[in-house]
């Protein structure tokens, strides 16, 4: 299945994306699910057998919010692909580096990622994000994948100069309209195996980023096993688990995303994820 959370005349719903054409199973299960967030706590249960009843949008006619608006939380992994970690100088580590993203600076798919009027270091990071399905605590990696409810594209906006404040990457990674995520998230029966899949990014159309899931040092149920070790993962969680090199602030001169770009990220059969960049309106 492919699910979304979307806007059809000003009305916020969810639910499932077929071919060009959008099923409001949403207001079917109504009584049942609030949201995607809670369908998604409640295992899907229902959801194809709302089918039949679910109204149909052509997807030319809503607009696409982030796959999931209001996760408990976001956990963010950096530095998670060996020519990132390279690119940036960083030295090997044990364990993930872990930062965190607020859900309201996600924006959804074809919608404007924002450059602040604070700075002009907007930054590309094309990833695969992990939706978690199933709430747990000390999950090991072999459960971890039972944990996961679909997968979805995420641009990872950063603001670079922000980011480099600190030590820490939170006030980089946190301004409005910077993290895109979407268009939907694929469960993982449709989606099959993962590693040799291609995670790719453009900017204007030229390749900037380029691996396949499988040169993550940590991989998901690595990811997983970690970030529920320090805290409880629930049910629309969102894990978005790196990025590979080729980033703008690493090359001479720097390529920063400006107004009137187009940034898209693809991950192989999953989808992509396309955004204008337009400056904060002041």
């Amino acid at each position: 299945m492919k699910l979304a959370t979307v806007a059809i005349d000003g009305r916020t719903t969810w639910g499932l994306v077929e071919d060009d054409n959008f099923l409001d199973v949403g207001a079917a299960l109504v009584s049942r699910y609030a949201d995607l967030r809670a369908a998604i706590a409640g295992a899907l249960a229902g959801v194809a057998d709302a089918k039949s009843r679910a109204a149909v949008t052509p997807l030319a006619k809503l607009a696409f919010l982030p796959v999931i608006p209001n996760p408990d939380k976001i956990v963010c992994v950096g530095l998670n692909y060996e020519t990132h970690r390279k690119e940036t100088g960083r030295t090997e580590v044990e364990h993930p580096t872990i930062f965190s993203r607020y859900a309201n600076s996600q924006t959804g798919h074809l919608k404007p990622i924002l450059r602040p009027r604070v700075s002009t270091d907007l930054d590309f990071e094309g990833e695969l994000a992990v939706v978690i399905g199933k709430a747990g605590r000390y999950i090991s990696r072999s459960e971890a994948m039972g944990h996961v409810a679909g997968y979805a594209c995420y641009n990872d906006g950063s603001i670079r100069d922000f980011q480099r404040h600190t030590h820490q990457f939170t006030p980089g990674k946190n301004f409005p309209d910077t993290g895109a995520f979407g268009p939907w998230m694929m469960t993982p029966d449709e989606l099959g195996e993962l590693a040799e899949l291609k995670l790719t990014t453009r900017l204007n159309g030229e390749v900037v980023q380029e691996a396949q899931i499988k040169h993550m040092i940590f991989d998901i149920p690595r990811q997983i096993e970690y970030c529920s070790t320090f805290t409880r993962l629930e049910p629309g969680d969102v894990i978005v688990s790196g990025t590979p090199g080729g980033v703008g602030a690493r090359r001479n001169p720097p390529l920063w995303m400006k107004p009137g770009d187009i940034v898209e990220v693809e991950v192989e059969r999953l989808g992509v994820l396309r955004n204008p960049v337009e400056d904060e309106a002041r």
